[in-house]
């Protein structure tokens, strides 16, 4: 199978995601969100061939836990349990994903850069902030997830410093769709 024929089911898979959201289409959503990180840790093997297993394991972790959250997700509204399941799935994908982009901003020897961090401590701040009135008895467990979050956003905008600009792009989108879990947050 060609390296892009991942990428293009992926990118499939993800319009019918985004179509079944907008129009809002059950069917479209309940087929689609299932298949979307299965297929791009098939992408993501394709692509990480020249990286040692241990690279692997972490994204692939990563990316199971995501696709757990999604799944888990998909049925809060059966029983409030699984939003909290879900949640808890997303907050280990989180920390898959700090641990990978940490080893590989080793690995790659990215310096830290302190305005990155200034960046996401402001985004943090703001975020935690506007999110705090409504938040109650959850404060602080979401207070903990926001750091999650923002530290491996933190770490995944350093992927832009790669040498190989087209994965340090790729691991940003990564990022951005982590993000865009915030509207899970409670």
């Amino acid at each position: 199978m060609k390296k892009n024929t991942w990428l293009i089911i992926f990118l499939v898979s993800l319009a019918v995601n985004i179509a079944g959201a907008v129009i809002p289409h059950y069917w479209a959503q309940t087929i689609s969100k299932p298949l979307l990180m299965p297929v791009l840790a098939l992408y993501f093997v394709s692509e990480l061939k020249g990286y040692q297993n241990d690279f692997k394991k972490w994204i692939l972790l990563a990316l199971f836990f995501s696709w757990g959250g999604d799944v888990l997700l998909m049925f809060q509204e059966k029983q409030s349990i699984f939003f909290l399941l879900g949640l808890s799935s997303f907050l280990l994908a989180h920390i898959f994903y700090i641990v990978f982009f940490h080893k590989l901003r080793l690995q790659e020897r990215i310096k830290g850069n302190p305005w990155l961090l200034l960046v996401v401590v402001i985004y943090y701040a703001v975020l935690i902030s506007w999110l705090s009135p409504y938040l109650g008895d959850m404060k602080m467990p979401v207070r903990i997830y926001g750091i999650v979050i923002s530290f491996m956003l933190m770490l995944a905008m350093h992927m832009l410093f790669l040498r190989n600009k087209t994965t340090g792009y790729w691991m940003m989108a990564g990022a951005l769709y982590l993000l865009s879990q915030i509207r899970y947050w409670p």
